[in-house]
């Protein structure tokens, strides 16, 4: 499979929005799914002409004793991916891809003295090279983002399983490529939302299956927290990617940090699904004022101080076909603290992660104090937290050991032939929210369905995530 100039201005998503589209791949810019009164009848038609013809849900490829990487973007996550998967038994790292030769020669030196030589490939389509290599199982995508779903769906008509950092994709288009082409090439297709392996958020999803908070009946959940030195700075992101993705899209750029974790506890896609949302979002208080400034003492700020960029805070609601309810907010500019939120509320009790410290009530109106906390925690921590949680401290794992967590759990599933905790279809459905959440902001916060990426299979899927380590847990971690 070829994927052409055309194809990628197809399905990137990252243009029909003037200057802040240009130059986000070397001079390639997408368009949007569709003008903002043409999606949701795109919509309609899309979820009528798919046939599910294989569900991917539960799905188990053989196993695999040695899991052979390929890690295509070496610029904050990829070197992260790298260095966890060399304490994980059973893996080789065979190719590290980036089209700045010194990152990838940086990553490289990184791990030398392990038992991993990888090739370094810097070519501006080496990645391409990467997922047609006959001695890789496993491509790793830490690309910007736009980027993520025309690589995954190259990899998996390579035969490659697919570990994508977080969104999977960027418009409806995509998330439809994603669910097909895992579909007909049988091929894993995993978005690593790594906060589903924060210890509190799997206390709570243990707690949640045993009945503490009776029914779910909402949830809240975010990724607030500044961001603002990062996106201007002149090193943090390759060609100032992330900036311009604030100035090219609206709505919810950012939303499955909060949103695996709660969807995870409702089972979406396994026995209950969004249905459809609705998007608000306030005006932009910092980032145009940010780059004037910038732009009036440094000549390279000029082009984004003419910039429109997203608003502050984007809200988001979402209905599911159960009748539940989720509200996921990003804000990357306010001053504020890292906040999840995290908030679970049910019939009988609720829970609190964000602002610390995490809390749980039992229904009685007030929160368990410390000690109660402490002993319900000590009953109820689901075994993968009990196993990994002190060796990812000693390995030094990133975002609170959470990253050794899902990179140990992939290979783990990928060596024994048992389902990955999240599916092509969280990919597709949580990825959903960007684009979705756009089209509602730029219709005066109206809503739109969501579409069901399952093909109605949502109703039988059994739940995923194995957090009790039921089958597989063998494979050892290499401190």
């Amino acid at each position: 499979m070829t994927i052409t100039r055309r194809d990628y201005l197809r399905i990137s998503g990252l243009g029909g929005l003037g200057l802040a589209g240009q130059g986000l791949l070397q001079g390639w810019a997408g368009d949007t799914d569709a003008a903002p009164s043409e999606l949701p009848a795109m919509m309609r038609r899309r979820q009528r002409d798919h046939i599910q013809r294989f569900n991917m849900s539960g799905f188990t490829a053989p196993p695999l004793d040695k899991v052979r990487i390929g890690i295509i973007g070496l610029g904050q996550r990829g070197p992260a991916h790298m260095i966890t998967m060399t304490h994980v038994e059973g893996t080789e790292i065979k190719a590290l891809c980036d089209i700045r030769p010194e990152k990838a020669a940086a990553a490289r030196k990184q791990i030398e003295g392990t038992a991993h030589a990888p090739d370094i490939l810097t070519g501006p389509e080496d990645w391409k090279r990467v997922c047609e290599r006959p001695d890789i199982d496993l491509v790793i995508l830490t690309t910007p983002w736009y980027m993520h779903a025309m690589m995954a769906v190259y990899a998996m008509e390579h035969g490659k399983h697919v570990a994508s950092e977080v969104p999977a994709a960027g418009t409806i288009e995509e998330c439809w490529r994603l669910v097909e082409t895992a579909e007909r090439t049988r091929r894993h297709c995993m978005m690593m939302e790594n906060y589903c392996y924060l210890p509190f958020q799997l206390l709570t999803l243990a707690l949640a299956r045993r009945g503490f908070f009776g029914e779910v009946v909402h949830g809240d959940c975010a990724y607030n927290t500044s961001k603002m030195g990062n996106n201007f700075s002149k090193t943090m992101y390759w060609d100032m990617w992330w900036l311009r993705q604030y100035a090219a899209r609206r709505g919810n750029l950012y939303p499955t940090h909060g949103l695996g974790p709660v969807s995870t506890i409702m089972n979406i896609n396994r026995g209950d699904r969004f249905e459809f949302l609705v998007s608000v979002e306030s005006r932009d208080f910092m980032m145009r004022e940010k780059a004037g400034e910038l732009a009036a003492a440094d000549e390279f700020f000029k082009p984004f101080a003419g910039m429109e960029y997203r608003g502050n805070m984007s809200s988001t609601l979402i209905r599911t076909a159960k009748g539940r309810t989720l509200m996921v907010q990003h804000d990357a500019t306010s001053p504020s603290p890292h906040n999840l939120i995290h908030g679970i509320y049910g019939t009988r009790g609720a829970a609190l992660y964000d602002p610390p410290p995490p809390r749980l009530s039992p229904g009685n109106h007030a929160w368990m104090p410390a000690e109660e906390l402490k002993a319900l925690e000590e009953k109820h921590t689901p075994k993968i937290t009990l196993q990994l949680a002190e060796l990812a401290r000693q390995t030094g794992a990133g975002h609170g050991g959470t990253d050794l967590m899902e990179d140990w759990r992939l290979i783990d599933c990928l060596r024994h032939g048992l389902p990955l905790d999240q599916d092509v279809y969280d990919a597709a459905a949580w990825s959903a929210v960007v684009p979705l959440s756009q089209w509602s902001v730029l219709n005066r916060s109206n809503s739109i369905d969501i579409p069901d990426f399952t093909a109605g299979a949502w109703t039988s899927n059994k739940p995923n995530m194995d957090i009790e380590l039921e089958r597989g847990g063998r494979t050892r971690i290499v401190v």
